[in-house]
């Protein structure tokens, strides 16, 4: 061989290898692992992750072609949430999803190098997650329930439906630091509503029970729950104590007024696994989460369940009847 062919050929090759292996790299296997909030027969749990799986797959993501979901249910239980984080890093995922605040602390205690992207974080600033909301840097970014400011809210909606209230026992989880924040929040606008607030921590369903009777047993008392993984798992309770009671109630999740709660007021929870699921297809193309800002809701949702309310001897006021989103009559 001349030795300008043999040069013509080794540089051919040359340009051909980053090709060839920037085609592999395109072409290989990815790991994504999830950590759901929620008990793997939970349907809204299901319903949640079969949003994120179905987008990943309109993007290009199919599983068993290109991409292996690895998905853990941690049913708020958090040494179980410690324990899939480990097990998920240790399997080196190119990205992981996490779905509470819990789930995302336990996979960034497990690791500050694989990428993260979280729902449903109330405060991923104060939780030490993320910089700021425009630059997270580091491993992580993701999507935010709401302002704090919105926790206001769910009192002043129970107010205007129950007008006969004059305390309130909000629901919260002490394993997650953003449920005192929502509290606060409410506490901030109760002396003006003439509405006196304790807590119920959800811990066991025993002490649920005891803590909700004790609430009932008062008179003109209602329920708040804030946003956490813990009121999801323990919803059909709670709504069922709250009938048993006539208790008046309102959460942050639609879910909890299809199951038979009086009101739900919040953000679009199925819109966030959806738009979550465009930031993993970013990353796993390239992007760096430090680059990409963690996102406000942009859809919120006002439910009111008119069968509840007639059950409660409640009326409703046409004016935020005509602003709910949804009717459940």
């Amino acid at each position: 061989m001349r030795r300008r062919q043999f040069i013509t050929l080794l540089v051919g090759a040359a340009a051909a290898w980053p090709l060839s292996a920037r085609a592999q790299q395109a072409n290989r296997m990815r790991r994504v692992g999830v950590v759901m909030y929620a008990a793997q027969q939970d349907q809204d749990g299901q319903a949640r992750l079969a949003a994120f799986v179905e987008v990943l797959r309109r993007l290009g993501w199919t599983e068993g072609v290109n991409v292996r979901f690895d998905v853990r249910w941690g049913a708020g239980n958090n040494d179980l949430y410690r324990r899939y984080a480990t097990e998920l890093v240790s399997a080196a995922p190119d990205i992981v999803l996490g779905t509470d605040t819990p789930s995302v602390v336990a996979l960034q205690d497990t690791s500050r190098d694989v990428p993260i992207v979280f729902v449903q974080i109330a405060d991923p600033i104060g939780g030490g997650l993320v910089a700021s909301l425009s630059r997270p840097g580091g491993n992580i970014t993701g999507f935010t329930l709401f302002e704090y400011a919105i926790s206001a809210k769910w009192l002043e909606l129970l107010k205007q439906i129950a007008p006969r209230l004059t305390h309130a026992a909000v629901l919260v989880d002490r394993n997650n630091s953003a449920g005192m924040g929502q509290f606060a929040a409410i506490q901030a606008v109760a002396g003006s509503l003439h509405v006196e607030l304790s807590t119920i921590d959800l811990r066991t369903p025993t002490v649920i029970e005891q803590r909700i009777a004790a609430l009932a047993a008062r008179g003109n008392g209602g329920l708040i729950g804030v946003a956490s993984s813990a009121a999801l798992v323990h919803r059909e309770l709670l709504v069922r104590l709250a009938a048993h009671h006539s208790l008046p109630d309102i959460y942050s999740y639609r879910l909890f007024a299809e199951t038979g709660a009086l009101i739900a007021y919040g953000p679009d929870r199925i819109d966030q696994y959806r738009r979550a699921a465009g930031y993993v297809d970013r990353i796993l193309k390239g992007e760096k989460p430090a680059d990409l800002p963690v996102q406000a809701p942009t859809k919120y949702e006002l439910v009111v369940n008119l069968r509840t309310a007639k059950a409660l001897g409640l009326t409703v006021p046409l004016p935020l009847l005509a602003r709910a989103d949804e009717v459940i009559e």
